[in-house]
């Protein structure tokens, strides 16, 4: 019964609208303010503050001090993951919140879900990854084959370092946009991560909107043979 009842208490706190709203907004992997999470969820500092404070105490978020500044982020990966598993449920055409309707196409085609890739391009990367078989389904986890583990190598990604994380090696993520899964835990962020640093990618400002550079076009395809 106490799981039970902790479970309630989580689901209630994601539940209220405005606090599903910052922790939506939280999913682009940046830390953000209590500033800003109040103007995306349309509150008062004080009511925002009151929110976040729940959302700390239950494990959900952290917080980092920088200064006089207060950021809120997700306590663990976890969190993510949820919010987005959640995202599953709702229809596509009432999922898109006010600020990303007018990108409604890009955020779908290619954006960040926390600190992975997803959307037409993420789930694409994964399929071909698997098709060549990099990775491998293993229940609702991906695992690394000993050629993938040579291939990750060659883009400077160890994965025998990463096995070292306390964080789920390859996690089968549900696209929402996509319905079909893109690679997250430590092998999706320390991806994503390497095709940022290779300037292949490139992050929108203020969004979770991911651009495809002209090199990384062609890069992408020499790595896999795919098209973006």
């Amino acid at each position: 019964m106490e799981k039970v009842s902790h479970f309630s208490t989580i689901a209630l706190l994601i539940g209220e609208p405005a606090r599903a709203t910052m922790l939506w907004k939280i999913l682009d992997g940046r830390m953000h303010t209590a500033t800003e999470l109040a103007i995306a969820a349309d509150l008062s500092a004080q009511n925002a503050s009151m929110h976040l404070a729940k959302l700390v105490k239950a494990g959900l978020l952290s917080v980092v001090k920088r200064g006089r500044l207060r950021y809120y982020q997700f306590a663990n990966p976890n969190v993510a993951y949820v919010i987005e598993a959640i995202a599953n449920l709702v229809p596509k055409e009432n999922l898109m919140p006010p600020d990303d309707i007018s990108n409604s196409s890009r955020i779908k085609y290619c954006r960040t879900c926390y600190d992975h890739l997803a959307g037409k391009v993420g789930v694409a990367i994964t399929e071909k990854l698997l098709s060549r078989r990099i990775i491998e389904v293993n229940q609702r986890d991906f695992v690394i084959s000993s050629s993938g583990i040579k291939w990750f190598d060659r883009l400077e990604i160890s994965i025998p370092e990463l096995k070292e994380s306390k964080r789920v090696l390859a996690r089968q993520c549900l696209d929402w946009s996509e319905k079909r899964p893109h690679i997250s835990g430590a092998v999706g962020a320390a991806l994503a991560n390497r095709l940022f640093e290779l300037k292949w990618l490139q992050r929108v400002k203020n969004s979770r909107i991911v651009s495809i550079t002209p090199l990384g076009q062609k890069k992408i395809y020499d790595l896999l043979g795919l098209v973006v």
